[in-house]
Order: structure tokens, then sequence, then C-alpha cells
């Protein structure tokens, strides 16, 4: 066969991130926090950005609430959001001919070009397995996120991480400590309650009334989490935080207990008196003292002595007419963000050189693009939480034990978007509603099916009724897992035994041997 030279001319389509793309995820899994600290480096960077005036937001509070025109929901806020044309420079964005083909919606280009059906496609076009973690930011291959070269991205020293805030570190062993998203809500709320001093403010009944669940599930959730670090946190009182802090040493006896209960004659230094109620000599006496002294009678303060820092929603929801649902953006959590157009009319008049031209070019281009995607990331907020309010609708109006099974793919369903993209509006935002204020990615909840071809079953009501029918049990006809999954599927739901098990483990039940102990225990 004889070898030769030729050229071939090929026509081919390939999906190719572009910095400006890369961008607009970015800034979609941001939180207020975050994208504030970027807005800052943005403004540092670029001369032709400036904020806007308190006026000049992407949402307006009001009766500016959203809705998507089904019962339910007001539906006069989206189109306005939609249709509103007072940002500065987003007219500027589409007929700029510097942008070319680039000048469509960030947002609107995500879903198709992080997926083809098959598999995830990575910055530099190549296919990964289609598990991969959209939740985490793309990095190096596409260019600065910013829209600049790859001289922009940060530096070794300044990818290392933050220091942890309390709210994060609580959020974090909370998220260890319950499966159920029922119990997460519920100490969520718990958290909002801290003071400064780590002791929760209030009556705990308030979080029944909010959330509209049992007592019993607060206070469950409460005991476990006095568990958590800082030892301490949670209490309601000053001898409660102590106590919690002396078990955490194994130093809890009766005589500390006596100690506890009588802190005001300590204070007054009546050392006869604690004496006598605690059944101790003088030297025991000194030597519970001196250990009180070791403990911190305020374990809520953070590191460097400021309080833990509250949560700003970046969605707020009240109560509308004939039980519909008002949604508006928070105008605090929004970035204030405008194209300074009487500045680059003032430079452009003044360039002389190439150099200068281009310079200013790209400026502008990259002033209109971030303007144009932070429009975007606030219309996509509004979708998915609209929807997440139409679908647990149950929620907020009879509480938290009528939420229904939910997954990323049904609001991506209902809003026509990519699962990748409503996981980064859910991670990191919050919503204050009349029942608290909940990260979105708490309204998620698995499905247990139904051994009746009904309706499919929430996976924390099945928790609920598991937790009820043991603690409704016969100490002496202890209920084991088999039994459990019979009674279950008596009532329409299809379990297996060892989902009953992993549910039981998870709401720290123990198994039916050790129940059956203590129970025995308990009746002698």
């Amino acid at each position: 066969m004889a070898l030769k030279a030729r050229l071939d001319l090929r026509q081919s389509q390939s999906l190719v991130m572009t910095p400006q793309l890369q961008q607009a995820i970015k800034l979609l899994q941001f939180n207020n926090i975050e994208l504030s600290n970027f807005i800052d480096s943005e403004l540092l960077e670029n001369p032709l950005l400036e904020r806007a005036e308190p006026g000049q937001t992407f949402a307006e509070t009001g009766d500016d609430a959203v809705g998507n025109g089904e019962p339910g929901l007001d539906t006069r806020a989206i189109d306005d959001f939609r249709d509103r044309e007072d940002l500065r420079g987003t007219d500027r964005l589409a007929s700029s001919d510097s942008m070319g083909s680039e000048a469509s919606s960030p947002l609107d280009c995500a879903p198709d070009a992080l997926y083809d059906g098959e598999g995830e496609i990575t910055p530099d076009g190549a296919p990964v397995s289609a598990s991969h973690d959209y939740s985490q930011p793309y990095s190096a291959g596409g260019g600065s996120m910013a829209g600049g070269d790859s001289d922009d991205l940060p530096g070794l020293e300044q990818t290392l991480a933050d220091t942890i805030t309390l709210r994060q570190s609580l959020d974090d062993q909370l998220n260890l400590a319950f499966s159920s998203p029922v119990m997460r809500m519920i100490g969520s709320y718990l958290i909002d309650m801290l003071d400064e001093k780590g002791y929760v403010a209030g009556d705990i009944s308030e979080v029944c009334e909010s959330l509209g669940c049992e007592m019993s599930q607060v206070e469950t959730v409460l005991a476990r989490m006095q568990g958590f670090e800082p030892v301490g946190i949670f209490a309601r009182n000053l001898p409660e935080c102590l106590e919690l802090q002396l078990r955490d040493r194994n130093r809890f006896d009766p005589a500390m207990a006596a100690l506890l209960g009588n802190l005001e004659l300590l204070a007054r230094r009546e050392f006869d008196r604690l004496r006598r109620i605690c059944a101790v000599d003088g030297d025991d006496l000194a030597d519970m003292i001196a250990e009180i002294r070791t403990l911190d009678p305020r374990p809520g303060r953070t590191s460097d002595g400021d309080p833990a820092t509250p949560v700003i929603p970046d969605v707020l929801v009240r109560a509308g007419n004939a039980g519909s649902w008002l949604i508006e953006l928070n105008s605090d959590a929004l970035p204030r963000v405008l194209v300074n157009e009487e500045y680059v009319a003032e430079i452009s008049g003044g360039i002389r050189g190439r150099q200068e031209k281009s310079f200013v070019n790209e400026r502008l281009q990259t002033a209109n693009w971030l303007v144009k995607a932070l429009h975007q990331r606030a219309t996509t907020i509004l979708k998915v939480a609209s929807e997440i309010i139409r679908q647990q609708d149950g929620f907020f109006n009879h509480g938290v034990s009528h939420l229904r099974p939910l997954i990323l793919r049904d609001i991506a369903e209902a809003i026509s978007m990519h699962e990748s993209t409503v996981s980064r509006v859910t991670n990191g935002k919050f919503m204050a509603t009349p029942r608290g204020i909940f990260e979105l990615k708490y309204f998620f909840t698995t499905a247990i099916s139904s051994s009746d071809g009904g309706d499919s079953y929430s996976s924390e009501s099945v928790r609920h009724r598991i937790k009820s029918l043991i603690d409704a049990e016969n100490p002496k006809k202890i209920l084991s897992d088999d039994k459990l999954v019979e009674l279950l599927q008596k009532e329409g739901i299809d379990i297996a035994r060892r989902t009953v098990a992993k549910y039981r483990e998870a709401m720290r039940i123990p198994s039916s041997v050790q129940r059956r102990r203590e129970k025995k225990a308990q009746v002698r």
C-alpha cells in the first residue's frame, strides 16, 4: 500500500467552557458573603464598575412577589423581573461587537454546555463521569472566572481554607448527626435561637409553634445537639451549661449536682451552707469549686470573641391572600453593581492608542457580562425558590410533618434547567419563611414507594412512623426490625428490613435487644 500526504477539510461541533460561562457558573454557587467579596475584588480591578444607588437593585420590595402563573403563588413579579431593563449596561451587552456570539445568557447556556446526555463535559472538553460533583467550582483550564487570562488565577497561598465560624461548625455537626430533613430543620431553627453566649434564647415551644412539629421531636434534637462542640453549647441556662461540660469530663455526681443547684450560695461565698447541702468536707468542696472555675460559662464565643454571624436569607417568603405565598429576593443580599456609563463616555473620547482602546473594550466587556450574569443569577434563584414553595406547599401550610418527597430532578424538570444548576442554587442559599430560616437544600427528601401502588411516602414520614411505633411498643413485647417491616407494609409502605435498620440507627434508637434490657431495668 502506497503512502502519500493529503489535506482533508472536516466540520465538527464541540462544547467549550468560555471564561464568561465559567464566571456565571461560579457566581451561581456563591452564597451572599462570597458573592460580596467577589464583587469587591471586581470593583477594585475594573474602573468601569460602580456600586448602584440604594434604589437600583435586581429586585424591588413591595408587592413585587414572584410566582409562575399557577394557583397558590402571586405571579406579578417574575414577568416584571425578566422584562425589567433598568440595569444600565444590559443593552450595551447585546449590541457590543466585541462580545460576538457570547452575548447570550450565561445560565441559559450552562446546562447544554455541561451535559450531552451521556456524561459531563469538563472545561477542556473531555468527558468525565456523570457522577461528577458540580457543587465544586471549576478551576484552571478555562481561563479566569472574571474573563481574564490564566495569569489572573489565584496563587497557592490564596487557596487556603478560611477560618470556620461557629455557625459553619454547628451546621457541619448537624448534617453528620441527623439524616432526617425534619430533624435538620429543627436543628437549624435551634442554631438560629442561640445568643452570643451559646445559650438557647427563648422557649423551645416556639419551635413547635413555628414548625408545626411535636415537642418530643424538639427535645430529642436538642438533647443530641447539646453534645456538639464546643462542649456546653445549646444549654438553656448557666447550671445546664456547666452540667454539660462536667458530664463530658465524667465529673458530674450528686454532690456536684447539688452545688450547681445552689450557685447563688457560691456567689455569696456561703461555703458552710454549701458543705452541708453537698454533704462534703471542706477539701472536697474546694476541689469542686476549682473544677467549676475551669469551665467555660460562655461556650458560644468564637475564637476572636465575636458572636456568631447571623444568616442573611436570600429569599423572603410571606403569606398572601387566599392561601397564596408571596416571594421576593432579599435586597440586602443582592449586589448593587452597574456600569458607570458617564465614566465610559468620558474616557472614550480621550483614547489615542490601540492598547488603550483594547484595555477599555476588555474592561467594558467584562463589566457588562458581570452585570448580566448577576441579573441571571438572581432570576435563577427566584425561579428555583418559587418551584420549591409550590411543591412543598404542605410544609408551609401545615408544618414539617407534611414534607413531600422531592429531589433535584423534580425542580429541574419543572423549570427546564439542569440538575447541576439547581444543585448550585440550593447550596448555601437561605429562605426566610413564617416558620423560620432554612437552607434551600433542606426541602429535598427521598421517597419510599407504596406497596399498593399509590403515592410515594416521604422518607421523613416513614422515619417518624418508625419512631412512633417504637415509642408505643409494649415493654414486654419489643418490636424487632422484621416486625416493624411487617407493620409498615400493612400500612402500605413498601420498605426493606435493612432500610428500617438504617433509619433506626440514624435516629440513634437502640436495637430491639438493647431496648428490651433498658425497659426491663426501668420496670424494676
